[in-house]
């Protein structure tokens, strides 16, 4: 066990090795190993490595690569690689409230792209992190009917655990029916209180057992035109919850002018969990893959050419793993 854990330490210690090179420009860099740590090592690991960097240099390895991230892409994926998932999604949800403009799209990928459990401890850390409720800020900060919407979805996380519950579920479904389809207009003060109070897992035994019992997607009944407004933002949170592949590929086919900030935040976000899935949404959409989106955005004729190709080898390798 101790020389396991001697042969631990040591392998941590050269990781913080290549790290404090690249940070303090002393010594040769290399490339190939960074792209090797970024990409092979766990959250865990990377956990230890932060450990191992402040015991043998007395400095936070985070806020290093946290100082020169804005305009440095490299610091930027390695940032969001190494930070703990909860802190990093409370960051991006906090930067998407307070970075100027309210980034919906970003609001929307964290609140229904994350298991409710995940969710809970992004509120969590949010409030720790900011000394603020996150229902609170999207409150203040969010404008129009989507606010509503995001707010139901983000109460929905205190249900979180326990089996899905299937009886509920069909009988859920008869209530979302019931409340597009019984009167002149949608009850959408029953379809936001469901959402409130069903966890993202009961929510898509929900839409399973919709479209069993009315042979489409629900997504399909907010189409209608007395849905208006409300039915389109909805369906948008649906599908987000349902298909959070579908999600990241159409994100990462929009033409914005943060577009690798989407491309290296999807990718390191989604690695390990579903990036094979978001891989085969794009290609069915595009005919083409991340990997070639990659190469194509982080392209070698730029005067940065050496620290694109080291984020183009990370985001590669991650796509590539299982």
């Amino acid at each position: 066990m101790a020389a396991s854990s001697f042969q631990g330490n040591e392998r941590y210690e050269f990781d913080c090795q290549i790290l404090h090179h690249y940070l303090s420009g002393n010594g040769t860099i290399n490339n190939q190993k960074l792209v090797d740590i970024f990409v092979h090592r766990s959250s865990f690991e990377f956990k230890l490595i932060r450990q191992t960097y402040a015991a043998l240099y007395g400095q936070n390895v985070l806020h290093l690569f946290s100082n020169i991230q804005r305009n440095n892409p490299f610091a930027r994926a390695a940032y969001l690689r190494m930070i703990e998932p909860q802190e990093r999604d409370a960051e991006i949800t906090r930067n998407s409230l307070f970075g100027g403009s309210v980034n919906l799209n970003t609001l929307i990928e964290i609140a229904c792209t994350r298991p409710s459990s995940e969710l809970q401890c992004i509120k969590q850390t949010y409030r720790s992190r900011y000394n603020s409720e996150l229902e609170q800020d999207v409150t203040a900060k969010v404008r129009g009917g989507f606010k509503e919407i995001l707010l139901a979805v983000l109460k929905s996380c205190r249900n979180c655990g326990g089996r899905v519950d299937m009886s509920m579920a069909m009988c859920d479904a008869k209530t979302l029916y019931e409340a597009v389809e019984s009167g002149r207009t949608v009850d959408q003060k029953t379809i936001i209180s469901l959402l409130s109070q069903r966890n993202s897992g009961q929510v898509k035994a929900i839409l399973v057992s919709y479209k069993q019992l009315y042979g489409h997607e629900f997504c399909k009944s907010l189409k209608q035109s007395k849905c208006g407004q409300f039915g389109r933002e909805v369906r948008i949170v649906i599908r987000c919850i349902q298909n959070p592949e579908k999600f990241f590929a159409k994100q990462l086919r929009m033409k914005n002018a943060d577009a690798r900030e989407i491309l290296i935040r999807i990718v390191i976000t989604r690695s390990e969990i579903d990036i094979n899935d978001v891989n085969k949404a794009f290609a069915s959409k595009t005919g083409s893959s991340i990997e070639k989106l990659v190469r194509r955005d982080f392209n070698n004729n730029s005067k940065d050419h050496k620290t694109n190709n080291i984020v183009a080898d990370i985001l590669i390798g991650l796509t590539k793993r299982s």
